[in-house]
């Protein structure tokens, strides 16, 4: 169903209202349970994960682009203007969903492999997984986001989050994943002190990456059946109970005349993206 929407302050629109303000969304989205896809790709990619839609708010041009996806739908439809003036910024890939939560696995489902991105087994991939990423305290919410699209593009399995790690469904981290948040199971960690254990328990080794140039190069570790990776905070590293945790410190080797000027890692995007190539290989 269509609905035209000439104000900005229409209640109607309380789903998309104020989506700069980082508190704020939090706190509404936590309450009512829902999510914000922006763009064409995104809204497909969510609705093919199982999430169900609320809402799409959109303009004239987009609407035959999400013929198919907006069936049955309540389709706010609003002018560029009303747009910018309900979300506070231009809405470049002209549509928004507002989507359900789905109730989220444990991380035993997880690294078990009973639970599956989107409910489906990944193409390629067997039932368990073998390689996973665990995230400590990476509070950004586009980097969050661009792990998660690492993960996806090179293979990894799963993903497992520190409970104060930013959330993969808030907007830009869905947005700078290009989706890739609805392709890889992830789940969050109830115990930031003893979550390692759970992961152990299941038979993974335990690699902390770390800019450290006592630690070992990633490339000259045997790797295990099972692999997890950890990468820390974006300014801490990970927590020297988490590197005490683990099986082996790793490192990516860095230039020699870079580590003499200073230059001694990778943002932390770029070396989830280098040490999960090597975690597949």
């Amino acid at each position: 169903m269509v609905i035209p929407v000439e104000d900005a302050a229409d209640p109607r629109l309380a789903d998309y209202t104020r989506l700069r303000d980082v508190d704020l969304r939090k706190s509404l989205e936590g309450a009512r349970g829902l999510f914000l896809a922006e763009g064409e790709k995104v809204i497909r990619r969510a609705v093919a994960a199982g999430h169900p839609v609320r809402s799409v708010l959109t303009t004239a041009k987009w609407l035959g682009h999400l013929a198919d996806v907006i069936e049955g739908v309540t389709v706010y439809l609003v002018s560029d203007e009303v747009m910018e003036g309900v979300t506070g910024f231009q809405v470049h890939r002209g549509a928004l969903a507002s989507m359900e939560r789905l109730t989220p696995p444990s991380v035993a489902d997880v690294i078990s492999g009973r639970a599956l991105a989107g409910g489906t087994e990944p193409e390629g991939r067997g039932r368990t997984p073998r390689r996973i990423v665990v995230l400590e305290d990476l509070v950004d919410h586009g980097n969050v986001g661009a792990i998660f699209r690492c993960a996806a593009a090179l293979g990894v399995d799963a993903v497992v989050l520190s409970p104060r790690c930013a959330d993969p469904l808030y907007r830009r981290s869905v947005k700078v994943s290009m989706g890739a948040v609805f392709a890889v199971p992830y789940a969050r960690m109830a115990d930031w002190h003893d979550g390692l254990a759970e992961i152990r328990a299941e038979g993974f080794q335990l690699l902390a990456l770390t800019p450290d140039r006592a630690a070992v190069p990633m490339d000259d570790v045997p790797l295990g059946d099972r692999v997890a990776l950890m990468l820390g905070s974006e300014g801490d590293g990970l927590s020297s109970h988490w590197l005490h945790e683990a099986d082996h410190p790793v490192r990516i080797p860095m230039s020699e005349t870079a580590m003499d000027l200073g230059v001694d890692s990778l943002n932390v995007v770029a070396a989830a993206a280098i040490a999960c190539h090597s975690l597949v290989r």
